[in-house]
């Protein structure tokens, strides 16, 4: 029986997802821009899902914008910097012969669709960048972030928790920071400084309020949360408090913020999802925590707790369904360990990065080297049974004692 614990790189698709996305398919095909009732139709179940989705954050249906995925709504937020800090420049007149370049703050642990776009920027020399080192519990301190701010800040970036530790980051705290700090700012006639959080693993396992968070850039990933594969990012004030700039061309879709025909299907996917975590996140929080500190205990009945290293620190947040987890031994690598387990579908470190060296987050987060090669990332879900969970450790029990033989004389 396969065990499936790696839900931070994709849940399954719940049963009344794939319901509404196969009754849209049947009944809403039209082109949404369409006057006539098949397109009417497909229009009316795009919106249904953008108030859906609205209604999940906390925020207005008016500042939703569907997206491909994360990794385009990041690159929205990020590529939009450069356009965002010229029309400052040129609405103050000193648009001409400043070689000041924007500035955006973020942390050493972002996901790639965040960091990578940066590193393009920095290395094109449109922008100027610091990244803020987390502590060595792999918390970033909002007063580190606040203090690397400067007169050409113009955004800040921080990932609302880490998908291979499970930390949940201080947006919240970060955001009142930032909002005292715009009003100054304000007062001195320096640029807004916009904020971001990438909040693809916080959705569906804990409350997420983009207002609580005080942010004005919030990005929604369908298929960490039992949906589809499409996403939004989330804009307060969309075009009036929040400047968005597209990355694509064409037609006017989505207030013309990302033209192409709408994927209606998807996205009325994607509507159905959020009402499940409306509806019944209380009940998802408590089960997957209940069976992620189950999971620990008998890792720790397993192997004995000398043996057991888990790559959270105590005193820190985290998510309700995240355990990284290393066995303390020699030869008892992640992804070798996993490779002779018989039922366990995981990952040592995020999907998008390699399995056969030590995680760089979990390495930026004070996990020594020796312990970080051998991490297992274990991330249960809403339907993980305490019988999936013994299948699991027993069969990772049977995996090191193969191990083990194989190096006894």
């Amino acid at each position: 029986m396969a065990v499936y614990l790696d839900h931070n790189a994709t849940t399954p698709v719940a049963p009344d997802v794939v319901k509404k996305i196969t009754d849209s398919l049947n009944e809403e095909w039209g082109n949404p821009s369409s006057g006539y009732e098949p397109g009417v139709k497909s229009k009316e179940g795009i919106e249904k899902a953008r108030r859906q989705v609205a209604l999940m954050i906390g925020g207005n249906s008016e500042d939703i914008i569907f997206t491909s995925g994360g990794t385009e709504a990041n690159n929205m937020v990020i590529f939009g910097i450069v356009d965002y800090y010229e029309d400052w420049l040129k609405s103050v007149s000193c648009g001409k012969g400043t070689t000041d370049k924007p500035h955006v703050i973020t942390t050493n642990v972002e996901h790639d669709s965040v960091m990578l776009p940066i590193k393009y920027l920095e290395k094109r020399g449109a922008i100027d960048v610091s990244v803020v080192p987390v502590s060595p519990k792999g918390c970033v301190v909002p007063q580190d972030v606040i203090s690397e701010i400067r007169h050409t800040t113009c955004l800040v970036t921080i990932m609302l928790a880490n998908n291979e530790t499970g930390v949940i980051m201080p947006v919240e705290e970060i955001g009142r920071y930032l909002k005292e700090v715009n009003k100054q700012r304000k007062a001195e006639k320096l640029i807004k400084i916009l904020y971001h959080t990438d909040a693809a693993q916080g959705i569906g396992k804990i409350r997420v309020d983009a207002d609580e968070l005080s942010v004005d850039y919030l990005t929604i990933v369908g298929h960490k949360f039992y949906g589809p594969r499409i996403g939004c990012l989330y804009a307060h004030g969309l075009g009036r408090e929040t400047p968005v700039y597209p990355l694509l061309h064409g037609g006017g879709q989505e207030q013309g913020y990302r033209p192409g025909t709408e994927n209606t299907a998807m996205i009325a996917g994607l509507g159905e999802a959020a009402r499940l975590v409306c509806e019944n996140l209380t009940e998802y929080y408590t089960h997957m925590k209940e069976i992620r500190d189950y999971l620990e205990e008998k890792l720790k009945e397993a192997f004995g707790e000398d043996c057991v290293a888990f790559n959270c620190s105590k005193g820190v947040r985290r998510l309700p369904n995240t355990c990284s987890v290393s066995l303390i031994g020699e030869g008892l690598v992640g992804h070798v360990v996993l490779s002779r387990c018989t039922y366990i579908m995981a990952s040592t470190v995020a999907a998008c990065h390699t399995q056969n060296k030590p995680s760089g987050i979990l390495l930026a987060s004070g996990v020594p080297r020796h312990q970080a090669v051998n991490a297992i990332r274990l991330s249960v879900g809403r339907e993980t049974t305490r019988d999936n969970i013994d299948i699991a450790v027993k069969d990772m029990k049977h995996s090191v004692t193969a191990l083990s033989s194989k190096k006894s004389p």
